[in-house]
């Protein structure tokens, strides 16, 4: 998922940097409003975006130009944060990881926030409110939010790829071999990313459910 400096021209990550740009300003606006409300708001986002940082560096070479694939973490911080939040958290962790580790570039952290950090964190909490409201188990609406999130991220890559580089081939068609060149390494990702999301988010409603009162409904503990 993390595209390196180079690979999208500067139309692209300057287009992808504003678009990330009106995710991540409304975020920072969240994030100083829950802090004076709750003061343990902050801690608690900083050790999810401490987690955010640390699953996305487990990077996977994949046979896709100046990209890699790995977990992303960003459907469960969405649930957690919120997702405007986990678009604030993913832009900082990707910047760290492309000064001290050499993951992604600095001209692409907005390309990569945008698949990571907002269609990734969105898609997991949309998918995992949609199905909280038809009364699914946490567990299984977590499960699904981080499978969907996971595989959104990816497709969102591919197709920044594959605008940028298809040249006079298929737009569509080279969407889906960026995709496939992903595929046998995310598709299994995916289903870990399933299974982690689910059980670290029932872990911490069990041991903290005060911290989680809007996701928390009559008889989810039980």
């Amino acid at each position: 998922m993390h595209i390196e400096d180079g690979i999208l021209s500067p139309l692209a990550w300057g287009s992808y940097y504003a678009v990330s740009t009106a995710f991540i300003i409304p975020g920072i606006k969240e994030i100083k409003k829950k802090s004076q409300e709750n003061l343990y708001y902050k801690p608690f986002l900083a050790m999810v975006g401490v987690g955010v940082f640390t699953i996305s560096c487990m990077h996977i070479p994949v046979p896709v130009t100046g990209s890699c694939s790995h977990p992303c973490g960003t459907p469960l911080a969405a649930i957690l944060v919120g997702p405007f939040a986990t678009a604030v958290i993913s832009a900082i962790g990707l910047f760290f990881q492309a000064i001290f580790l050499g993951h992604g570039g600095i001209t692409t952290i907005g390309a990569n926030d945008f698949s990571m950090g907002i269609v990734g964190g969105i898609s997991g909490y949309l998918c995992f409110k949609a199905l909280r409201y038809f009364k699914s188990p946490i567990w299984l609406a977590a499960a699904l939010a981080g499978f969907i999130g996971d595989l959104l991220t990816y497709l969102t890559s591919a197709f920044e790829l594959a605008l940028n580089l298809h040249g006079h081939a298929s737009l569509f068609k080279e969407w889906l071999v960026f995709f496939m060149g992903y595929g046998p390494t995310q598709l299994p990702l995916a289903v870990a990313e399933a299974i982690f999301t689910a059980a670290v988010l029932q872990a911490m409603l069990k041991r903290r459910p005060d911290l989680f009162k809007d996701i928390l409904k009559e008889g989810d503990l039980k």
